[in-house]
């Protein structure tokens, strides 16, 4: 790994991947996106990770896709090329991904965060889809996810535009979880990604599959997703485990069976 960073142990059941083009602001490029997911599997399939929190640096979240590469790619260059695969594939992950983003989060890092399952931004945090100012629109899920984020309106605004959105805005809108100081977004997201690490992994795993179900269906094909999900769960041990404790009014020993 050349171009991220990886602390496995961060926090009790806590990976961090740290991006690290600092010169760049981070840009996303083919090998810094496949070094990514390469990390991402890799601490998929680690049982002693819970929980993964990705971030890039105070300055810059990442400020975007690598220009240089694609500016002089033709339309059959693009296909061919077929650079979304991997972001089609990082969104297998099944462990809950905490964003921690300070700065640029632009473009292809605006969407890299988005593709996370909860942002927390510290105060100088600024989010955008700016494509639209070099001749081009996001590609990666910006119109989509974010829409689904802000709503259309909000959505409309930033994308036809490339205006930035604020940390401020961002929590009005619904985008990030949390904003905090540039000082303390990092610990916080650790701090919130050791929480989740404590929680029964299966409970965790399934509870995500049916949060992204909800973007994907109606409400009556997501309620019956999240039934069956619900279902699923008393099939484990750290179900019996967690009702019992409960029950028995002391803490719960989850073991992730």
């Amino acid at each position: 790994m050349e171009l991220i960073l990886v602390n496995k142990q961060v926090a009790a059941g806590v990976a961090q991947i740290s991006l690290n083009r600092p010169k760049e602001l981070n840009a996303l490029n083919p090998q810094l996106m496949g070094e990514l997911l390469q990390a991402l599997q890799d601490l998929d399939q680690d049982s002693t990770v819970r929980a993964i929190v990705l971030t890039g640096s105070d300055q810059a979240f990442a400020a975007g896709a690598d220009i240089r590469q694609m500016a002089g790619m033709s339309a059959i260059d693009m296909v061919q090329k077929n650079q979304f695969q991997v972001w089609d594939d990082m969104v297998k992950i099944s462990k809950p991904i905490l964003a921690a983003v300070s700065g640029y989060a632009l473009g292809g890092g605006c969407e890299l965060a988005m593709m996370c399952d909860l942002i927390i931004a510290s105060e100088t945090a600024k989010f955008g889809q700016p494509e639209v100012k070099i001749g081009t629109i996001p590609g990666a899920g910006g119109t989509q996810r974010l829409t689904r984020a802000v709503g259309k309106a909000k959505a409309m605004e930033l994308i036809l535009s490339g205006r930035f959105l604020s940390a401020s805005e961002a929590i009005q809108f619904g985008l990030v979880a949390r904003v905090c100081p540039v000082e303390s977004y990092l610990s916080e997201t650790i701090t919130l990604a050791t929480e989740i690490a404590a929680m029964p992994p299966i409970a965790v795993r399934l509870a995500k599959e049916a949060v992204n179900e909800a973007y994907e269906s109606s409400l009556s094909s997501g309620i019956a997703f999240e039934r069956r999900n619900f279902y699923l769960t008393f099939a484990s041990a750290d179900q019996k485990e967690g009702m019992q404790a409960f029950i028995e009014k002391r803490k719960p020993n989850f073991t992730g069976k």
